[in-house]
């Protein structure tokens, strides 16, 4: 496969090769996912017509945004007519009801992934939104999943004009080389490898241009059908769906505030050796072009590699579950898109490998009152305290379905299947006003954690290394701040040991549910064993004595 780099004349020599090829697979340092690009792709036929030099660009944009829109209208208007007709006569509670909503989910799904990937842009950015929010049908989730993966890059002219308009006409004064080719595409921006004239190698994230006038109108249109579907049938309320939507993509699209988020990513783990956040070069940032240090290293999800580095898989989901409840339950401050792509695992560091962080567009800044709240129902949930954790499910507006713990203990047999059975039953409407009551910071939290599990499960780790994880970071998010200017240095010691030994406890517990779980499952394996054996005794005597 020949790779195209763009070289600028120079008196020194370079040579710059590209690490990263198209494929599936392929990680990069970048966070997003290099799709194989095919020019001759009948999907992209009238885009390369409307890009031609004899239209203007507005009417691109018109053209453009009438066929979106159309398409975006028919197709949720198919959707909803299909829910509302395919189920219509049959009692919720009925077996035939969940089969077929099961049916008409799946067929949904299809039709707005095939929406997504026809579209493109935010439409593909929504799609992976649904797909990462754990509330959503596992039909959705699934099917939507595809596109995280699935993006064309734009052509290297389009870059260009996009580098020169924001960085200045002489490029050649800033690199050596830019590789044409890009080594990642995502949905609203892609990546260049490039090498400054210092010889530093750098990774540039340029944004498609045009995309501020689409988000506008594509996320306006979003919004509107909401408001039909809601107008047509007041059960599917959607507009706290896109009004998250919106917020995420608007700050993803200002790469200044994302490099802000990076600096401030980087100063809260500035002692952790395990994290590696890139660096920003600021005289070659812009709110659409964001130069970054270029990092080596693969998806965190890539086991394979893992093994051959001889990286323990396990141990890398413990690390990553740690740094993420340290964002959660100590710095309030949450990276809201951790995929595979935005996570590499560096077979660099003090511990034989290390984790770097990409992507910062999407933060959230948990509220004080929140992140304490939170670090309490964690604490709540492992010790069993059921009064604790009512309270708090009300605060959160989850009282209704709150658990008496993660695990499902404390809760009779009667009460799982009556919690069951209530789930089952929920209408559209019930799942609406749900999620309309939750903090915003609940749903981005729900959000990360599901995709948290989606990793851990890949690296074959057990869900206790998530428990102990969040365990132990709740209880350092509720100890006092030590500040070395006014505290004593025996009252930061004797707070830590408080900590400490509150984790144990809480570690203890962890460990005493999990021996009753083990037992629990040598009890049912030894009763089926002896059925069997007992079975087996008496059919060697039925056959005896027949004999």
């Amino acid at each position: 496969m020949r790779t195209g780099i763009f070289k600028f004349p120079a008196k020194a020599k370079t040579r710059l090769y590209l690490v990263a090829c198209a494929g599936a697979g392929t990680a990069t340092a970048t966070g997003i996912s290099l799709a194989a690009f095919n020019p001759n792709s009948p999907s992209l036929s009238y885009d390369s017509f409307l890009r031609s030099s004899i239209f203007p660009e507005k009417i691109q944009t018109a053209f453009h945004g009438v066929i979106r829109s159309s398409r975006a209208i028919y197709t949720i208007a198919y959707t909803v007519v299909d829910y509302k007709y395919s189920l219509h006569g049959l009692p919720v509670d009925s077996h035939e009801y969940l089969q077929k909503l099961s049916e008409v989910h799946s067929r949904s799904a299809k039709r707005i992934r095939n929406l997504c990937e026809a579209n493109k842009g935010f439409y593909v950015k929504a799609g992976q939104f649904v797909a990462a929010l754990p509330q959503v049908p596992k039909e959705y989730s699934s099917t939507l999943s595809s596109l995280q993966d699935q993006t064309a890059p734009c052509d290297f002219k389009a870059i260009k004009k996009v580098l020169i308009s924001n960085l200045g006409q002489d490029l050649s004064g800033i690199f050596l080389s830019l590789d044409e080719r890009p080594i990642a595409a995502a949905s609203i921006a892609q990546v260049h490898r490039g090498t400054l004239k210092d010889q530093q190698e750098v990774a540039i994230k340029v944004q498609y241009p045009g995309l501020e006038n689409q988000m506008k109108l594509d996320t306006s249109i979003m919004s509107f059908l909401s408001k039909c579907t809601e107008w047509f049938f007041p059960e599917y309320r959607f507009e706290w769906l896109v009004s998250e939507f919106v917020e995420a993509i608007s700050f993803e699209l200002d790469f200044i505030q994302e490099a802000r988020n990076s600096e401030r990513t980087a100063k809260n783990f500035k002692s952790n050796d395990m994290v590696r956040v890139p660096h920003i070069f600021w005289e070659l940032t812009t709110r659409q072009v964001l130069t970054m240090e270029f990092c080596r290293g693969r998806k965190v999800d890539a086991v394979e590699f893992l093994k051959e580095m001889g990286i323990n898989p396990i141990k890398v989901a413990k690390a990553l579950v740690e740094v993420y409840a340290e964002m959660i339950f100590i710095h309030g401050f949450v990276h809201g898109d951790p995929h595979p792509g935005n996570i590499l695992v560096s077979p660099e560091g003090r511990y034989g490998f290390s984790l770097v962080l990409l992507d910062h567009g999407i933060y959230k800044q948990l509220d004080e009152g929140f992140r304490l709240d939170y670090c309490e129902l964690w604490k709540a949930l492992i010790l069993l305290d059921s009064k604790k954790i009512q309270q708090l499910g009300e605060c959160f507006g989850v009282g209704k379905y709150a658990s008496k713990s993660p695990l499902g203990r404390g809760m009779s047999s009667d009460e799982k299947r009556n919690l069951k059975q209530e789930l089952g039953s929920l209408q559209m409407e019930d799942i609406s006003s749900f999620m309309e009551s939750l903090p915003p910071e609940f749903l981005v939290i729900l959000r990360t954690d599901g995709l948290l599990r989606s990793i851990l499960r890949k690296l074959g780790a057990s869900q206790r290394v998530r428990l102990l994880a969040y365990a132990k970071y709740a209880l350092y998010g509720l100890s006092p701040r030590s500040n070395p200017q006014s505290d004593f240095p025996i009252k930061a010691v004797l707070s830590r040991l408080k900590t400490n030994i509150s984790y144990l406890h809480l570690r203890l517990v962890l460990e005493v549910l999990e021996l009753l779980s083990w037992m629990g499952k040598i009890r049912r394996l030894l009763y089926t064993l002896t059925e069997r054996f007992v079975g087996g005794i008496r059919s060697i005597l039925t056959l005896s004595l027949s004999n």
